[in-house]
């Protein structure tokens, strides 16, 4: 894929379309890449990098009881396909990001590089 981004996706019970337009805006205006002076000042966008979206429903885990995670929070499929459409939509046609999906719900080996490492978890419900 070369440089990018890789967004692991997790869709809660509640969430709207009005809260995932918010993220894909987040998303293509973060400015996380490296300029001329080796500061992160620049976006996905600025610097023409393509992003791999990934379904992931564990990322709404709860691990509050007990040692087996509970996903009760996540959002069923019926609910979560057509945000996860919408998101990667929003990121391809208002933003112009080359995305590569895989298959929503499916068992995927995802290999990933992670340059700095650099991790950000992004909130919608709390905009952070």
């Amino acid at each position: 894929m070369g440089q990018g981004l890789v967004v692991l996706l997790g869709i809660e019970q509640g969430d709207t379309l009005e809260e995932l337009e918010w993220l894909c805006r987040k998303v293509a205006q973060l400015r996380i890449f490296e300029d001329e002076k080796g500061l992160m000042n620049k976006s996905i966008q600025e610097v023409g990098g393509k992003l791999m979206l990934v379904s992931q429903f564990t990322l709404q885990a709860s691990t509050r009881k007990g040692n087996r995670p509970s996903y009760i929070r996540a959002a069923r499929p019926e609910e979560a396909i057509p945000l996860y459409e919408a998101f990667a939509k929003c990121l391809t046609n208002t933003h112009q990001l080359s995305v590569i999906t895989g298959v929503f719900g499916a068992h995927m080996e995802v290999e990933l590089v992670n340059s700095g490492p650099v991790t950000i978890i992004i909130d919608s419900k709390l905009k952070e």
